[in-house]
């Protein structure tokens, strides 16, 4: 049997998961979120520097990361300094300060270029997504599982799920790019 909701889902998941790589871009403004994707090579794994250290903004242009075992200060500086975030840590005893410098004009047009792509990817797999519903669908069809009529039903269905979530990904790039290019 078909079932809309599980490709409903699966779109929804692919959005959430683009949403927080979206979160993690620089903007100029500190957001704890733009250490996700930073993983520090530390007891035989590769970890989000969340769960070494607590990060908190204490203001609108820096980071703090209270590592939690001194050992891994080195760690959590050297990769940051190989993200490709920009930032230069500052070392204080177990305390990392990160300041957020400004983003200059060709930086933020570099990273309106990485949302536009980010958000491309995002909707190709969302497209991808909809073509595995409508191949099962055809494939219920085919083994007269369903009729002809079920099919176009069900296929609209799924074409509202993607155009919506196609909306919502454009819009999220819009309101990211508005925010990039706000100084």
């Amino acid at each position: 049997m078909f079932e809309e909701s599980k490709y409903n889902n699966k779109m929804s998941k692919t959005y959430e998961l683009f949403r927080v790589e979206l979160s993690s871009l620089r903007t100029g403004r500190a957001n704890a979120s733009m250490l996700d994707i930073v993983k520090v090579d530390v007891y035989g794994q590769k970890m989000p520097i969340n769960q070494l250290a607590s990060v908190t903004t204490p203001e609108p242009r820096s980071i703090n990361i209270q590592v939690w075992d001194i050992n891994n200060v080195t760690l959590i500086d050297s990769a940051i300094k190989k993200s490709e975030l920009g930032l230069n840590p500052q070392i204080d005893g177990q305390l990392i300060r990160l300041p957020v410098p400004d983003l200059s004009e060709e930086r933020r047009s570099e990273i309106k270029k990485i949302i536009k792509s980010m958000g491309e990817k995002c909707k190709i797999s969302i497209r991808n997504i909809r073509r595995e519903a409508n191949d099962e669908l055809k494939k219920l069809l085919k083994d007269k599982e369903i009729s002809e009529d079920d099919l176009k039903k069900k296929e609209k269905i799924i074409q509202i799920y993607t155009d919506d979530q196609i909306k919502t990904i454009d819009e999220r790039v819009s309101i990211k790019e508005k925010e990039i290019m706000t100084i």
